[in-house]
């Protein structure tokens, strides 16, 4: 199963970020445990693929997919997001399918919609019993794709009035997993009549999305 997302990755980087031989699906991650997977389910992924495959020339189907955690189907998407204001629980299975998923070469960015912080880290935890999130310097490539972000992740939406963090699921050399803390990507992504933001929140938001995208599919190729 391992070996699909490998070979959809190798040709995937092997051809740049525009140009691809044929279009890909993003994935919306359904998890258990009470909270709102959907919270952000009607236009903040799909404004982010509008404004990748304009600004980056990708070719991602416009289309977003919602995958569950312990789906074979995830290992279609070598991009899932998983966002939320709440509880999050991973099953045993759904634990090791996503784990399978992102030792194969698949990628997970987490958005905390405010809430699910106590949450996800303790799952992820269950995902990854040896590795913990390390917060990624402000130097990180993921921080300097096609747009820069010197001072690290921009600040969407306040919560408890701390600074936005980015934290890192690293497995054997290779970022797995990002992780937006105090920022609310996700909500930033979303269309201006549902939060309100401002356009160049909304901007500053999408171009972090942006080089999340361009770090993952120029950086995540085979070792």
């Amino acid at each position: 199963m391992t070996k699909r997302i490998f070979i959809l990755l190798s040709c995937l980087c092997l051809t740049g970020l525009g140009g691809f031989a044929q279009s890909y699906q993003l994935g919306l991650l359904k998890y258990s445990g009470g909270g709102d997977w959907y919270a952000n389910l009607e236009t903040s992924l799909p404004n982010l693929i509008r404004f990748c495959n304009a600004n980056l020339k990708t070719s991602i189907n416009p289309e977003q997919a919602v995958v569950e955690a312990g789906s074979a189907e995830i290992f279609n998407y070598p991009f899932i997001h998983m966002t939320g204001h709440g509880n999050v629980i991973f099953s045993n299975q759904e634990a090791e399918n996503l784990r399978n998923y992102l030792i194969g070469g698949g990628f997970l960015h987490v958005s905390d919609n405010y809430g699910m912080d106590v949450f996800v880290r303790t799952q992820l935890k269950k995902v990854f019993p040896e590795l913990d999130l390390v917060e990624l310097p402000f130097s990180h490539p993921i921080y300097h794709q096609m747009y820069n972000f010197d001072k690290g992740l921009p600040k969407v939406h306040e919560h408890d009035n701390k600074a936005p963090q980015g934290f890192g699921l690293i497995y054997k050399g290779r970022l797995v997993c990002f992780y937006d803390y105090e920022c609310d990507l996700g909500d930033g992504w979303e269309s201006y009549d549902i939060h309100k933001d401002s356009p160049e929140a909304h901007e500053r938001a999408l171009r972090m999305g942006a080089n999340i995208i361009s770090y993952v599919f120029m950086n995540t190729a085979v070792k």
